[in-house]
This record gives C-alpha cells, sequence and structure tokens, in this order.
C-alpha cells in the first residue's frame, strides 16, 4: 500500500467535508464541492499527496491512472456540472436572467447535494488510486527496445481484423470491441514512435491507420470516440513534441467541445434516420456544426455533458420511494459476467439496469430512450453516502493494481499502461453501471492474460 502520510489523504475530504457543513446554503455548499475538485486535482496533480513517480519524466508517463485516466473520469463525473447549476440559476445560452427569475430551491439544493457527492467520490476515488501507487513495479519480463516500434504496428494491424472476426461470433462481441480499441491505441503509439525515428514505412502505414480510425470515430455518431482520438495522439506525440501539441492539440480539443455536440446530433438525426448514407451525413452534419449558432452547445452544456440531472432524480427517489440496493447490483454484475453462450436464458443486461431508472421515474417505461446511472451514482444507490465512498475507492484501487499488474508483466510503461491498459481498460476513462463495467472489467483481464501468454509462446516477453 501506499505511503505512511495518512493525514495527506484525510486531507482530500475537507473540501467534502466543509460542503456538507454548509449544506443549508445549497449555492456556496455547491461551489464548495465543485472548487473542491479543482483542489483535489491540484494537491495530487503536484504530487502533495503521494510523489508523482520519478521512474520517468512526467511528460513520459501521462497515460498512467493518475494522469489520465483521473482527469478524464474525476473531471466529466465531478467538473461538468457548473453548466447545469447555471441553468438552475436561471442562465440560458450563457446569459443571465432577464427580470424575475424564482429559482427552484428544491431543485438547487438536490443539484448541491449531487455536487458533494461528486465531491466525496473524487476524493474516495483518487485515495483508492495513490494509495496502490507502485512503480516502477520490479518488471519480470522484458522486450527488446529495438522492435518495439514494429511490434507496436504488427499489434495494430493484427487486432484490427480480429475485432473485425469477434463482431461475427455471438456472445463475443464485447472483445471485438477491446481489441479495436487496442488496433487504436498500438496504432496511435506506433505512429508516435516512427514521427521522431523517421521510419516512413511505418508512418505511412500508421497514418493509413490512424485516419482510418478517425473516420470510424466521426460516423460512429457518438463524441467520445472522436475526442479520445485526438486527446491519445496528442500525448503520445507530447515528449517529443511539446510546443507543437501545445499549440495545436489543446486548441483542436477546444474546437470539438464547441462544434460536436451539432455535428452528432445532426448525424445522428439524418444517418441513423437511413436519410443518407454515413459519408453524406458527416459532410452534411459538419456544414451544420461550423454554421449553428451556440443553441445546440448550450443544450450539450446543460443537460448532455454531465449527468447531474439523472443523479438528482435517483437521489430525490432513494430512499425516500425506493430503497437502497444493498448488494443486488453486486449479484446482477455476477450474473452479467457469465457469458451467455453457457446460460442460454441469462437475462438481458440492459434490462437489469433499466429496471431502477424506470424504478427512479427517471424515464418513462414505454420510452426508447436509454438512460443507464453511471458508477457513482449506482455506488449512492447502492448504500447512499458510504456506497459512494467505498466504490469509488475500490475504483480507483482496482484501476492502479491492473495498471501495476500490466507494467509487471509486460516490461513497463510502454507496453504495460500506455498499450494493455490504456487499450483494453478504457471503459475506467469514462465509468458505467456496475453490470456493465464488472463484467468488462473482468473480461479485459482475462484478455490481458491472453495476450501476455501469446507473446510467452512467441518469445515476443522475455524473462529478465
Amino acid at each position: 500500500m501506499g505511503d505512511k502520510n495518512l493525514e495527506r489523504y484525510i486531507a482530500l475530504f475537507i473540501p467534502w467535508i466543509l460542503a456538507s457543513l454548509f449544506s443549508s446554503d445549497a449555492y456556496l455548499s455547491y461551489w464548495i464541492a465543485w472548487l473542491g475538485s479543482f483542489v483535489i486535482f491540484f494537491l495530487t496533480l503536484t504530487g502533495w499527496v503521494r510523489p508523482i513517480p520519478t521512474d520517468r519524466p512526467i511528460g513520459s508517463q501521462l497515460m498512467r491512472p493518475m494522469f489520465i485516466m483521473h482527469i478524464i473520469f474525476a473531471g466529466y463525473t465531478c467538473c461538468t456540472s457548473i453548466f447545469y447549476f447555471f441553468s438552475v440559476l436561471g442562465y440560458d445560452e450563457f446569459q443571465a436572467p432577464l427580470g424575475a427569475f424564482t429559482i427552484d430551491k428544491d431543485k438547487l439544493e438536490l443539484t448541491a447535494q449531487c455536487q458533494r457527492y461528486y465531491c466525496l467520490g473524487h476524493a474516495a476515488f483518487i485515495s483508492g488510486l495513490l494509495m496502490f501507487m507502485k512503480y516502477p513495479k520490479k518488471q519480470k519480463y522484458y522486450i527488446e527496445k529495438t522492435s518495439l516500434a514494429t511490434l507496436l504496428l504488427k499489434i495494430a494491424l493484427i487486432s484490427l481484423p480480429l475485432s473485425n472476426i469477434l463482431t461475427k461470433i455471438p456472445g463475443l462481441s464485447q472483445f471485438s470491441i477491446q481489441f479495436s480499441a487496442l488496433s487504436f491505441i498500438a496504432g496511435t503509439l506506433a505512429l508516435a514512435f516512427a514521427i521522431p525515428l523517421k521510419k516512413t514505412v511505418n508512418t505511412v502505414i500508421c497514418g493509413i491507420l490512424y485516419v482510418f480510425n478517425f473516420y470510424i470515430s466521426l460516423t460512429s455518431g457518438f463524441k467520445e470516440p472522436i475526442i479520445i482520438s485526438v486527446l491519445v495522439l496528442g500525448i503520445f506525440l507530447y515528449p517529443n513534441y511539446k510546443k507543437l501539441v501545445l499549440i495545436t492539440f489543446v486548441p483542436a480539443l477546444f474546437l470539438l467541445f464547441i462544434v460536436l455536440p451539432a455535428y452528432v446530433n445532426n448525424f445522428r438525426a439524418t444517418a441513423w434516420s437511413g436519410d443518407a448514407s454515413a459519408d453524406d451525413a458527416a459532410q452534411q452534419s459538419l456544414d451544420v456544426a461550423l454554421e449553428s449558432d451556440n443553441t445546440t452547445t448550450w443544450a450539450f452544456l446543460t443537460i448532455r455533458l454531465s449527468e447531474i440531472d439523472m443523479f438528482t432524480n435517483f437521489v430525490k427517489s432513494t430512499p425516500e420511494t425506493v430503497d437502497y440496493y444493498g448488494t443486488k447490483l453486486l449479484e446482477q454484475s455476477a450474473i452479467a459476467i457469465v457469458p451467455r453462450i453457457f446460460w442460454q436464458g441469462k437475462p438481458i443486461t440492459e434490462d437489469l439496469v433499466m429496471e431502477r431508472v424506470y424504478n427512479a421515474g427517471v424515464v418513462n417505461k414505454n420510452s426508447k430512450v436509454s438512460a443507464k446511472p453511471a458508477y457513482i451514482v449506482d455506488g449512492y444507490l447502492s448504500a447512499g453516502t458510504f456506497g459512494v465512498f467505498l466504490s469509488m475507492f475500490l475504483y480507483g484501487a482496482i484501476a492502479q493494481l491492473i495498471s501495476n499488474k500490466a507494467e509487471e508483466l509486460f516490461g513497463g510503461y510502454i507496453l504495460g499502461t500506455a498499450l494493455i491498459f490504456s487499450g483494453l481498460f478504457q471503459i475506467f476513462w469514462r465509468g458505467l453501471s456496475f453490470e456493465f463495467i464488472i463484467n468488462s472489467v473482468f473480461w479485459d483481464y482475462m484478455s490481458m492474460l491472453g495476450v501476455f501468454h501469446v507473446m510467452i509462446r512467441q518469445k515476443i516477453l522475455k524473462k529478465v
């Protein structure tokens, strides 16, 4: 376990404690809890709580959980509610309310309460992660550094068709998602290796592969794959091209957040309805996004960017009208792990998850909307405040332990964390309902062990 500076871990929970003490003032309580997450980011990312590993420069270890996973998961979960909060205060399209506006006090109090849970969850999550962070791990295996760039390219080229094959085999579709992500990460990492090494053939092949993956992301109808495509390439290039990455990738990511809401909404409306092909829908949607006003952006920022609106509905109903679920969600997660090929009558995971959504009245049972609760929400639904703390602590601890294991098995950071952990366990970056994330992490771990044994047999990995 981590170092003995227990008081520094306790300090991470001070924002939540202060926000709880001022809970009678919802406005102030929200601000304390929301700003508290930025305090937690500062205390952890500067190495105050626990020193940052020194085995690699900071810019060369950004794919470790304390950096990219922490920033994306906690940033998305805990910090994106600010626009929803302003909408509760009456703001519309970034404009303050004109004239008399009556604030819904119940809605404001629920928003502040949920933000306090986010702040508590953030502190618990990063505490679990830091306590089990151990780098560098004593490596049992190694790989020849001279063959690393070529190996990454081979993994990318093998994983992509393997992913397509797995989509066609009943019961193995989730492995398809794993190897698709692995192919993307491997190809992007290989591209970042090939450019500074001036390997023309590798650069061209990896460039084509990256463009192909970006096209798939662009025509997926979802925002996250597009953003991740740009973000990951920037992170991999950063160690060798710091200034160039900061000048180009940071503005590019900012631009994506502005144009993607309109792009995705229009793409879904045209491509998913069958009115246009994916290519035509993408071109049309891009034109719409670049010409649109900020109305779509504001709707995205207030409702779609954050899941706090749905969280308030769950908090409003549990435990007042729906009791805490206790261990029921974990039992359902155990069921989800069993492959359907071995249990033909296994309940559909989506139905199990949506049942609590209907119970809370978040959406109507007759609607076709999918509104699965976030991981932290399931922690709350299981056991209230304690459920948030325990589930989030375990989330960070398990992610970190897996990263430790990956570096131990695959000869260090490049293959262990940057490739295997980031490729197979990308679900940690966003988080999902208990059933989906527990099932995914379990089988991701099995895939990791499978890849390890293949590399051992092929003598790619050698014993130290």
